[in-house]
């Protein structure tokens, strides 16, 4: 073809290029972020180590789905995995076929990274993904566990008479050699010294989802192989960061990254920028949970000898998490009046032990905007 306008329409795919001047700096960054995040790991106990495990892996199930608008029963998916971890015994009633099929896929991914992957087994997490047929296309009946069907596969948008074409996949005919070609150099790909395992993880996640060889799941498969992709490359089955969270922070940008290298030559140094940069910032935001982890601990080492009202400790551990249940800007008096279900008098009283007792320090402003947040390390 002249003018391919599709990237499998070129003569050499999939044969893929990239520049690696411009993902040296990136990789390093990742390498170094994850070197860290090891390192933070190591000062933990073993039961706050599994519980950032758990979350990882719940965040990156919940959140893979959630990319394609699917929202999870968030109790039912994290007692399948917890029960897998060994964190808790099964409750009857509580889990679904379909958080047992996804956790299932996840541990399969992520602790067995040593073992081949096989058409069988890529076919078996097909299943495990639509454990239940009607989870899937709502449309036309789904084929659970074999490839997808002779129409065209296209992602489109837009008004049913006058669609916008986002993406087509590679025509049927010949798809089952093009997934063979792709699980032999996954397993090939391993051996490879010079091929850097992060590269190898976006190249995979590219390659995947552009064959696109199943009526539905393709998008959550992929991520699915990437998970496996990056525990080869780390050689450790513990996961403690969530790339499919980063990933939907910026769904419009992981969109449009694959649509332009979808449409473009065989060098796809840009969506691999994408992909690495995403990869950071997902190994960040573990860290910095970590970091808060950390952070709590020391604050309760330091005054585990302090006379505190449990209203007092709810609170102040409100603060020392952080995130979406904290206060970043600080706790004023309503809000700790709020939290901890005291009255005024009581909430100003508490806000004035805390002060006293090096709990927490008073920020600038005064009056009712005053604010107040955690006292930093002692010295």
């Amino acid at each position: 073809m002249d003018h391919p306008f599709w990237i499998w329409q070129h003569a050499e795919w999939p044969h893929f290029h990239w520049q690696p001047a411009r993902l040296a700096a990136l990789l390093r960054e990742c390498g170094q972020a994850q070197g860290r995040l090891l390192g933070m790991l190591g000062t933990v106990n073993q039961p706050v180590s599994a519980q950032h495990e758990l979350d990882a892996l719940l965040q990156n199930i919940l959140t893979s789905s959630a990319i394609e608008g699917e929202q999870l029963n968030v109790g039912s998916v994290r007692s399948s995995l917890a029960r897998r971890l060994g964190l808790e015994a099964l409750k009857e009633g509580l889990v679904s076929r379909r958080s047992e099929g996804l956790a299932e896929l996840m541990m399969d991914a992520t602790q067995q990274f040593d073992q081949p992957f096989t058409l069988a087994r890529l076919l078996n997490w097909h299943h495990l993904l639509f454990p239940d047929p009607e989870v899937g296309l709502a449309a036309r009946a789904l084929n659970v566990g074999a490839l997808r069907g002779d129409e065209p596969m296209q992602v489109v948008s837009g008004r049913l008479d006058r669609p916008t074409v986002h993406f087509e996949a590679p025509p049927r005919e010949g798809l089952e050699q093009a997934l063979e070609d792709f699980l032999d150099w996954f397993e090939t790909s391993r051996d490879q010294p010079e091929l850097d395992p992060l590269v190898r993880a976006g190249v995979a996640h590219f390659w995947f989802v552009t064959l696109h060889p199943f009526d539905d799941g393709n998008g959550r498969l992929t991520r699915a192989i990437t998970d496996l992709a990056l525990a080869q490359g780390e050689h450790q089955a513990i996961r403690f960061y969530a790339m499919s969270a980063s990933i939907l922070e910026d769904r419009a940008g992981y969109y449009q990254a694959l649509e332009s290298s979808q449409k473009a030559t065989l060098d796809i140094t840009d969506w691999l920028e994408w992909f690495l940069k995403t990869l950071l910032r997902s190994v960040q935001h573990a860290m910095a949970r970590i970091d808060r982890v950390l952070g709590k601990s020391r604050f309760w080492q330091q005054r585990r000898d302090l006379a505190l009202s449990a209203e007092q400790i709810k609170v102040l551990n409100r603060l020392l998490d952080g995130g979406e249940k904290g206060f970043e800007h600080g706790i004023s008096a309503a809000q700790y009046q709020a939290v901890a279900k005291v009255s005024k008098a009581t909430a100003t009283r508490h806000l004035a032990d805390l002060l006293e007792k090096n709990c927490l320090v008073r920020l600038p402003g005064g009056g009712r905007s005053t604010r107040y947040q955690i006292h930093g390390e002692d010295d």
